[in-house]
């Protein structure tokens, strides 16, 4: 099933200017053609910035930025962007190369081997499921600031009254995404279009009418720290890498743009333009959001910037009808997230079950001829995603846990990709796609910041910091060690099954395959 080094795996298509055959490169790949191809440009490009959601990601992690490393944080959107950017020129080779769904699972494959690619592709579906939970608990972050009346359990003021209300909201928002994904690609990307549709335009609106209320100048806000990390071993640095886990914790997914790419026209060509075009607005867009966000605050000292967040800082400054607004649009912004990440998830499971690498292949990888999408996975994502959301009922402190583990085996997912993509490079046995996407000579610096980086921000982020990992009484050794612990438990436990069970079982069932590869045919990859 692999294939060989130096050849390229499409055969060059005129009829898209350059591009290549959407079936003969997925054939190719050893698949028949299943899903529907029904997406176009701007919906592979709304899935990966769906994925990112600038709203919902800065919303939801401003006050953690403010908090820890003053707005003086601001400084780590640019340094997490520069990292994930080196990241995502090399998955755009990869995406003009392989346009398949599961692409990370796909691509550590085919750069790696099978067994790579597993692990790559068990660490990214684990924490898509638990990423999928986190992002739902952001309603409880949002509705209820624009009407108490969202605050169904209690009056919010009781010890479990948000996190079980959360429960609620989440598990509303997840039964949704569920259904729509059921229904198929193309009332998922519909909904999701049109989402971010509105997310774009409330973020530029939000962008403009944050500038109209500037009351100091950017310098005055990106060097003011608080006082933060004074009396620290690392001084402010310290304290400014525990808050660049606020971006690092937004800017990822973009990836999905190409998980979609058996349901795109022309994905080889398509793709890598998505994921770059997702990647690039929303580090503008949010680097703007939250630098304007800063400098148009009343009181920069404010508590509540650390506690309530960017929601405060809209309602204060635009007043409360405007900031409900924007508000609401950061609702619409948490739907359509939810949507990407579970739009994902099913692409990323289809794809492992297809090859006979999860139990239960063959049912989880079965297309709904009615629907020409994967049904089982988008509801075993949902069901379980409901289950996590339930453990932060009484365990608030375990699920915060997790949710940040979850973002650290993504980061990882994307290093089981890049590294051996970069071991191929030094080879000599990398080659991107004839005609399509290629980094040229810059390839291999590329390619080694990207490992340098992704082994880098995993460190950071995985580094046993009370005020991550504990945040709350009382202290527990395996809380602040849960990012090295959880991990090990879920790449190990998952490996040796793995090794012992499912290898023995592993290739592209028979009612999935290209018909070459049916038949024998030894000039197939």
């Amino acid at each position: 099933m692999t294939t060989s080094a130096g050849r390229a795996p499409y055969a060059k298509d005129p009829s898209h200017g350059g591009g290549h055959d959407d079936d003969s490169s997925l054939a190719e790949l050893g698949y028949k053609p299943e899903l529907k191809r029904t997406l176009g440009n701007f919906h592979t490009f709304a899935a990966g910035i769906s994925y990112i959601s600038i709203l919902t990601g800065t919303f939801q992690l401003f006050y953690f930025g403010v908090a820890f490393g003053g707005p003086a944080y601001w400084w780590s959107w640019p340094m997490v962007f520069t990292g994930q950017l080196m990241v995502a020129l090399c998955f755009c080779e990869l995406a003009a190369r392989y346009p398949v769904a599961g692409s990370v699972y796909n691509w550590a494959k085919k750069m790696g081997g099978p067994h790579v690619g597993w692990l790559g592709g068990w660490m990214m579906m684990t924490a898509t499921m638990v990423t999928l939970s986190a992002v739902a608990l952001a309603y409880q972050v949002t509705l209820p600031q624009i009407d108490s009346w969202f605050q169904f359990v209690g009056d919010g003021s009781g010890p479990s009254d948000a996190a079980a209300n959360a429960v609620l909201l989440g598990t509303v928002l997840i039964v949704f995404s569920t259904l729509v994904n059921a229904f198929g690609v193309q009332l998922m990307a519909r909904i999701n279009s049109a989402g971010v549709f509105i997310e774009l335009v409330a973020a530029v609106a939000l962008i403009i009418c944050l500038g109209a209320h500037i009351t100091r100048g950017p310098s005055t806000v990106l060097t003011d720290t608080n006082g933060l990390g004074a009396g620290q071993p690392w001084g402010y640095f310290g304290a400014f890498l525990t808050a660049s886990l606020a971006s690092a914790y937004v800017m990822y997914g973009f990836d999905t743009a190409s998980s979609l790419g058996e349901e795109s026209h022309n994905p080889g060509r398509n793709c890598p333009r998505a994921i770059l075009r997702a990647l690039v607005a929303s580090f503008l867009i949010g680097g703007l959001i939250l630098l304007f966000a800063l400098m148009s605050v009343p009181d920069l000292n404010a508590k509540e910037l650390s506690t309530v967040g960017l929601q405060y800082v809209v309602l204060t400054t635009l007043g409360p009808t405007v900031g409900e607004i924007f508000l609401w649009c950061v609702v619409v912004a948490i739907t359509v997230c939810v949507l990407a990440v579970h739009a994902a998830g099913i692409r990323l499971m289809f794809a492992m079950a297809r090859d006979n690498n999860l139990p239960a292949g063959s049912v989880l990888a079965r297309v709904s001829p009615r629907f020409r999408t994967p049904v089982v996975p988008a509801v075993v994502i949902g069901l379980v995603g409901v289950v996590i959301l339930v453990i932060n009922i009484n365990q608030p402190q375990i699920f915060s846990v997790i949710t940040s583990i979850a973002i650290i085996m993504i980061y990882i997912a994307y290093l089981l990709v890049t590294t051996p993509m970069l071991i191929q490079r030094l080879r000599g046995d990398w080659k991107p796609a004839e005609g399509a996407f290629s980094l040229g000579r810059f390839g291999l610096p590329i390619n080694i910041l990207a490992v340098l980086w992704g082994a880098a921000m995993s460190l950071n982020l995985a580094w046993p910091r009370a005020e991550v990992y504990n945040a709350t009484g009382p202290q527990h050794w395996y809380l602040r060690w849960g990012a090295f612990l959880f991990i090990g438990v879920v790449a190990l436990g998952g490996f040796t099954y793995y090794w012992f069970v499912q290898r023995h079982r592993t290739g592209v069932l028979s009612e999935h395959a290209s018909e070459a590869v049916r038949t024998g045919d030894p000039t197939t990859p």
